[in-house]
């Protein structure tokens, strides 16, 4: 396996409880390979209380956003009735993708804790490099074409909303 992310050195000082949850995560990401899914897990957790799980499940379901992380806070914000998790920790398997680290961002957890590393996932092919060297190219360097037209007609439903008294700020 690669050597840890150059950008965060491991944490070798952490709870009984932390060890709990992310041995949790793991074993999830373990089982979830038996059930076709892929090697991750999970685990979302408030005031020491599972709140949530979630397995990698992108082949099963033919659905590309159904990471582990995706999952659980799918399931996470379904029990507490809420798309905030303020006050949460999650525990995942690997260090989050950027799709599931923007979702963990929008949801306002407050810490995210981590097993394997980005560079563990690219040597075994869950290489999501691409997409942080997409995001700093410009538009039209990137590899998929990016096209804006339209604005005007666009800008009347965010008008509608800026002017709506009893929004659902998020």
């Amino acid at each position: 396996m690669s050597d840890l992310n150059k950008n965060m050195k491991e944490t070798l000082d952490y709870s009984a409880e932390d060890a709990k949850f992310m041995k949790m995560a793991i074993n999830l990401s373990i089982e979830n390979i038996d059930s076709g899914g892929g090697p991750f897990g999970a685990v979302i957790v408030r005031d020491g209380e599972v709140i949530a799980t979630g397995t990698n499940r992108v082949v099963p379901n033919a659905d590309p956003t159904a990471h582990a992380e995706i999952m659980a806070i799918r399931n996470a914000c379904k029990k507490l009735g809420t798309f905030q998790l303020s006050g949460c920790t999650i525990y995942s398997s690997c260090e989050p993708c950027p799709m599931c680290l923007s979702a963990l961002y929008w949801t306002g957890v407050t810490r995210i804790c981590y097993g394997n590393t980005k560079d563990d996932a690219k040597a075994i092919d869950f290489d999501d490099s691409f997409i942080y060297d997409q995001l700093e190219l410009k538009y039209e360097e990137r590899s998929i074409k990016c096209e804006h037209f339209m604005r005007n007609e666009a800008l009347k439903a965010f008008d509608k909303w800026d002017k709506k008294e009893d929004k659902v700020r998020y």
